[in-house]
């Protein structure tokens, strides 16, 4: 088994990038999930609520902060794109926290797009957003993602719902951070701790979908047939799971090609 994919999400809800190596930090991903758009009451926007945000596009580099859709551009200096300290609460989920809010006319192209007043927040180093302490250590910390600093899934499990859908399903639907090949469906569903390289992973808890892996990548249509198959190949009491939500023991790099190691 090795790492196929490895993909990180700078901005919570807008389009992922596919990485040949994956530098992490103590919140995971370098990046992932670090911005995130708020409403006038500083509660998060995802594609739950605006489907179009899967087709915005955003890079990051080393001095600037790139933001594309249907051709139209806006870039910020990274300097700018980490905002300013703000004492007004923003809110992902149950989760209250201090961030940094952008004030830029990128909350104005945002908004436009997406029919609604948005802003762009940043998570700085210093917030510890905790995750949960029924399946993670204290102060092990995280993102913006809707939970966990990593998503996990197998290939072959999401060859094995296009199957039953009929039709191919990118694996990007369904948000991982790292992709394995090499294993049957659902293998993921086996493992409590494996190892890429240096770096171990807890596999602590079944990820429960919502929505999102029914929106087509390209239209922002949903889907319902996706949800469908899962529904009738993935329930697990009321809610459907596919991937494995996962905390890393360590920082530093991993790549594409990487063999799994599972310790248990």
């Amino acid at each position: 088994m090795h790492v196929s994919q490895l993909f990180h999400y700078p901005v919570k809800s807008l389009r992922g990038n596919a990485l040949t190596e994956m530098e992490i930090d103590s919140f995971g991903p370098k990046w992932d999930r670090r911005w995130m758009l708020v409403d006038h009451e500083g509660r998060f926007i995802t594609q739950r609520q605006c489907a179009i945000m899967g087709q915005i596009s955003v890079k990051v580099f080393a001095e600037t902060v790139r933001f594309e859709f249907q051709g139209d551009e806006v870039t910020l200096s990274l300097e700018e794109a980490q905002g300013q300290v703000d004492d007004r609460l923003i809110t992902v989920w149950q989760d209250q926290l201090q961030g940094n809010r952008i004030d830029h006319p990128v909350n104005q192209w945002f908004s436009q797009i997406l029919g609604r007043e948005a802003c762009l927040v940043f998570m700085p180093q210093r917030t510890l957003r905790q995750v949960d302490l029924e399946y993670a250590q204290q102060g092990d910390r995280v993102g913006f993602a809707d939970g966990f600093p990593f998503l996990i899934i197998g290939e072959a499990s999401v060859e094995f719902l296009a199957e039953k859908v009929g039709f191919p399903l990118d694996v990007q639907r369904f948000r991982p951070n790292i992709v394995i090949s090499g294993c049957e469906a659902f293998a993921e569903d086996h493992w409590k701790q494996i190892q890429i390289g240096e770096i171990k992973f807890d596999l602590v808890k079944p990820c429960s979908r919502c929505v999102i892996p029914t929106i087509d990548l390209k239209t922002s249509q949903k889907q319902p047939e996706v949800m469908q198959a899962m529904l009738a190949y993935r329930k697990q009491g009321n809610k459907v799971m596919m991937g494995q939500n996962a905390l890393h023991r360590g920082i530093g790099l991993i790549s594409l090609g990487q063999e799994i190691q599972i310790l248990k």
